[in-house]
């Protein structure tokens, strides 16, 4: 059995937003706003209902109304691949088949866990992916990363590949991801056909040396992003370091100092959106931190600070 994709996705695919009211609530029309910003950021496709989309504090009746509208809005201008993870196996499977069904490119699942000590074990989790596997019969992305709290080792990473033909892609956002990129692709060789990173693309030179072909960001400058990955791809390694360093202290700005709040304050900013909210336990940035990131965002002429004006 071989991935239903001739050629695998690469490239840049950014994690979409959700944009709530200033009251909390679902802004629909800012969702849609936020799809049409991120195509015209020129992205290889958008990841949705992840972390960075807030997931975690989304109802499940939420969760259908956001895919709906994104699914439909989108209409297969760029692919989309939908988050499903769930403790549960069978809620993560209702989840996936769903997404499947309305036109998911692929799935990305983080390994199932509750809190610091429900986790399952390697014979668990192969279970657990093969069932969702089962269910959508689309490739499915490994999210690889701390917030889990479950280690996800190389060997077992490449069995998972071995054993169920469409698990095929890994985001690796961990302390020394090229290091473990670089072990991933050269245990699982063919079976590993989108090796990707994350965390806002931090590491991300590092990790295009170690074998990666994707990236998966947030939101705030995936148009800047893309030509760094792009000249590596034609082997213009020089062109590629000079653009990176030109973005890397706005990226680094945003994962150290803003996390998921960045991309929503630069696109209201941007009149992308009315309010860059956040549900509460969260908390909004401060004053401070909110200029000094639209400053390195300014510098840069990004897309999302100009998209809505």
């Amino acid at each position: 059995m071989t991935s239903p994709r001739a050629k695998p996705y690469a490239g840049v695919f950014p994690i979409a937003p959700t944009p709530f009211t200033r009251s909390g609530d679902l802004d629909l029309d800012g969702q849609r706003r936020v799809l049409d910003c991120m195509i015209d950021q020129g992205v290889d496709g958008i990841c949705i209902l992840a972390n960075y989309s807030e997931q975690f504090l989304l109802s499940d009746a939420e969760r259908d109304v956001l895919s709906d509208i994104c699914f439909s809005h989108v209409a297969g201008r760029v692919p989309i691949i939908a988050t499903t993870s769930h403790f549960s196996t069978r809620i993560a499977a209702e989840r996936a088949a769903k997404a499947a069904k309305a036109g998911a490119a692929m799935l990305m699942l983080m390994p199932p866990y509750h809190g610091t000590f429900l986790k399952a074990g390697e014979q668990g989790m192969i279970e657990h992916f093969t069932a969702v596997a089962d269910a959508a019969g689309i490739p499915i992305m490994i999210q690889d990363a701390p917030l889990s709290g479950v280690t996800l080792s190389v060997p077992f990473l490449a069995r998972l590949a071995r054993e169920i033909p469409l698990v095929r892609y890994f985001k690796i956002e961990v302390p020394g991801t090229a290091a473990k990129l670089r072990g991933l692709i050269e245990a699982g060789g063919a079976t590993i056909e989108g090796p990707f990173d994350g965390e806002e693309s931090i590491t991300l030179m590092a990790d295009l040396d170690a074998g990666a072909t994707g990236t998966m960001p947030s939101a705030l400058l995936p148009e800047l992003i893309k030509p760094v990955v792009q000249h590596y791809a034609a082997g213009r390694k020089t062109e590629a370091a000079a653009a990176y360093a030109r973005i890397l202290p706005l990226i680094n700005y945003e994962n150290r100092q803003c996390g998921l709040r960045a991309a929503k304050t630069a696109m209201m900013a941007g009149g992308v959106i009315e309010s860059d909210a956040v549900r509460h336990p969260l908390e909004p940035l401060h004053p401070a931190t909110v200029a000094g990131l639209l400053d390195l965002a300014r510098e840069l002429d990004l897309v999302a600070l100009r998209w809505g004006k």
